[in-house]
């Protein structure tokens, strides 16, 4: 029977809570489609920072380097400054494991959790690619007079042809395989003929970024020149937010940089109800990946059994696919749906109807 080895950073706050239930349903899963699974749990967070003074040795970065993959929780402690767990934690993974894209699906699965007047399932079931590796996020810059009227601070965005190309060929691939051949929902009649079938769209900003963004528009239509079958599309990051809102409906697969892949996921996390559902990987598509939902530590709901726990078990999901157990991966989400769809009254913390552990179990026994 195949085993696999799996690392686990349950991490701060809720994130122990919501890992508990995703391991639960994999395990349900992993039972009904006749593999097993070998946990490894890891302590890292704030609480062993608080303790030792210790973010993540050396060693143990290269000890994730033999895993496949690597399920979070969650990042951050109300009592260690900002961005000491998230620099030398997540963002450290992040990094030195080369995940290099940011894999964010974006599904509705009722239209009452969506704030949008209007909008359903049919509307909202895209996926962005974040560049994961670049941009802002390389802590690339530094200050000159600091803590003197004359300050200068300098962030520089980092974009490299190596990197803006392997996260392009990533988007074009999914785009490539994403519908299975069938028409795109959102394409011309004309489109269709001519044998194009889904849209990538590129999200930047060119008329401002002029350096990093013609370096990405360039290298999207050169590499979609090998694509015929992908119609591509570009919108400013700006519209794009307006365009969630307004007709989410237009967008299949976005590409875009590390920065605004960060600020647009939490729109799109929010049109597809909430942070409660939403679940992404950190992908390197050669070495170790991690999942984690996207919601965070949420501190104020620790240890109380109420926050909700479908983000961290789609996570779960996303993390079996890319191991190959498709049929589970599958049957995780379309179970996920039909609980939502119903029992679960409300996505929010506290107001689902049942605890976290029951929401847990309602998903495992299902799956099972």
């Amino acid at each position: 029977m195949k085993t696999h080895s799996i690392a686990v950073l349950p991490g701060d706050g809720t994130g122990p809570e919501v890992v508990r239930e995703g391991v639960k349903v994999a395990e349900a899963a992993a039972k009904k489609f006749g593999f097993k699974i070998d946990w490894h749990y890891y302590d890292f967070g704030g609480e062993r920072y608080l303790k030792t003074g210790e973010v993540l040795p050396d060693s143990e970065v290269e000890e994730f380097r033999r895993y496949r993959t690597i399920f979070l929780g969650a990042v951050g402690h109300p009592k260690v400054k900002p961005g000491i767990l998230e620099k030398g934690l997540l963002l450290r993974l992040r990094f030195e494991l080369e995940q290099y894209i940011n894999l964010r699906p974006v599904k509705l699965y009722r239209t009452v959790d969506c704030p949008l007047k209007d909008k359903g399932p049919e509307h909202i079931d895209f996926v962005v690619v974040r560049e994961n590796n670049e941009g802002l996020y390389t802590g690339a810059g530094g200050f000159l007079f600091k803590g003197t009227p004359h300050e200068v601070a300098i962030q520089e965005s980092v974009n490299t042809r190596r990197g803006v190309d392997r996260c392009l060929k990533y988007a074009f691939e999914l785009a490539k395989k994403r519908r299975g051949g069938k028409p795109w929902k959102g394409l011309k009649p004309e489109d269709v003929s001519a044998g194009k079938t889904t849209q990538l769209t590129l999200c930047g900003k060119t008329n401002v970024l002029t350096f990093a963004f013609d370096l990405w528009e360039r290298a999207f239509h050169e590499m979609g020149a090998g694509y015929p079958t992908v119609k591509r599309d570009y919108a400013h990051v700006d519209a794009t937010c307006m365009w969630f809102v307004k007709n989410p409906e237009w967008f299949d697969v976005i590409v875009t940089d590390n920065m605004f892949g960060d600020i647009i996921t939490d729109l799109a996390a929010m049109i597809q109800g909430g942070l409660g559902v939403a679940a992404g990987g950190n992908i390197n598509p050669e070495g170790c990946s991690m999942f984690e939902p996207m919601g965070g530590s949420a501190p104020k709901y620790t240890g109380q059994n109420v926050i909700n726990p479908l983000a961290a078990i789609n996570a779960a999901g996303m993390m079996l696919d890319s191991l190959g157990e498709h049929a589970a991966a599958t049957a995780i989400e379309n179970t996920v749906i039909k609980i939502i769809n119903t029992k679960i009254k409300s996505l929010a913390a506290g107001k689902m109807g049942y605890s976290t552990t029951q929401v847990g179990d309602l998903v495992a026994e299902a799956v099972a």
